[in-house]
């Protein structure tokens, strides 16, 4: 059992008033105010938005009106989003995954070993200034208009906060901790696997969090370098046909995906981490 399973077990972070009726009122309650606030800015734009095109006549060609992009994304989901949507949520995906795996393991070599995170911390840090839009066309030359490509570059652009954040939390355990686990003749490994993980976790979720809002970027943006299907492609074909409000209907897919992945990745985080909740409440 963790420190933080141990915590848990004795009460210290899930209150045990969460079963109560009138907690969960007032839950409820906060989740009404934080909703209502960005509820109410997306009503107001979408007003504005409606009013851009019926009141004011701005052309559909440069600002479509967002009942034209609705019926825009009614005509053309079977025939055209449906299937861009699945190869780009794919990328996505994969990508994302990939990120996870290496972007944990770099974390956990460089959190271990003081020699390997001397010699790689800077290269690290110097391959976030190169350009994604540079790497993409690149990866495209290299493997064609495969997956591979936009796999890579999501990984690319995920992986990094995945490491910062998750090397932060490793080194940032109470040493009280470290010590009692020592006290107690604990391994190396016990300590990590039963202090230094569990406490990164919070961390590591916030590293997924932020990666998240990225990946979606990172598909299209292979899309854009070389592809034969995917939303990015669609964006592509519908801008040289001056199509804005297929371009639209793209950008709303993506929002929403990385919307759903953020919000999938919140809910692990309830589930896996629950004593980062108490804490944030604090």
């Amino acid at each position: 059992m963790t420190v933080m399973e141990t915590m848990t077990s004795t009460g210290t972070d899930v209150p045990t008033s969460d079963a109560d009726p009138s907690s969960r009122r007032r839950w409820l309650g906060a989740t009404v105010k934080r909703i209502l606030p960005p509820a109410g800015i997306l009503l107001v734009i979408g007003i504005l938005w409606q009013m851009a095109g019926d009141v004011f006549g701005v052309p559909d060609y440069i600002l479509p009106t967002l009942s034209e992009i609705w019926a825009s994304a009614s005509e053309n989901w079977e025939d055209t989003f449906s299937s861009a949507t699945v190869v780009t949520l794919t990328e996505v995906l994969i990508g994302f995954g990939v990120a996870i795996v290496v972007g944990v393991s770099i974390a956990l070599a460089l959190h271990l070993s003081p020699v390997l995170r001397t010699a790689f911390m800077p290269l690290l840090i110097g391959s976030q200034a190169v350009p994604i839009v540079v790497i993409a066309p690149v990866l495209a030359i290299i493997f064609g208009y495969t997956l591979m490509p936009k796999v890579i570059v999501v990984a690319l652009i995920c992986f990094f906060s995945i490491v910062v954040n998750t090397m932060h939390g490793l080194a940032s355990v109470d040493p009280e901790l470290i010590k009692v686990m020592r006290t107690l003749d604990a391994s190396r490994w016990a300590i990590l696997r039963r202090v230094e993980i569990p406490a990164a976790l919070p961390s590591f979720f916030t590293g997924l969090r932020i990666s998240a809002t990225y990946a979606s970027v990172g598909a299209v943006f292979g899309e854009f370098a070389g592809s034969l299907d995917g939303l990015g492609y669609v964006m592509i074909q519908a801008t040289s046909q001056l199509q804005t409000d297929m371009v639209f209907v793209a950008i709303f897919i993506l929002t929403f995906m990385s919307i759903s992945l953020f919000v999938a990745v919140s809910i692990v985080e309830r589930f896996v981490c629950p004593w980062a909740r108490k804490e944030d409440r604090r």
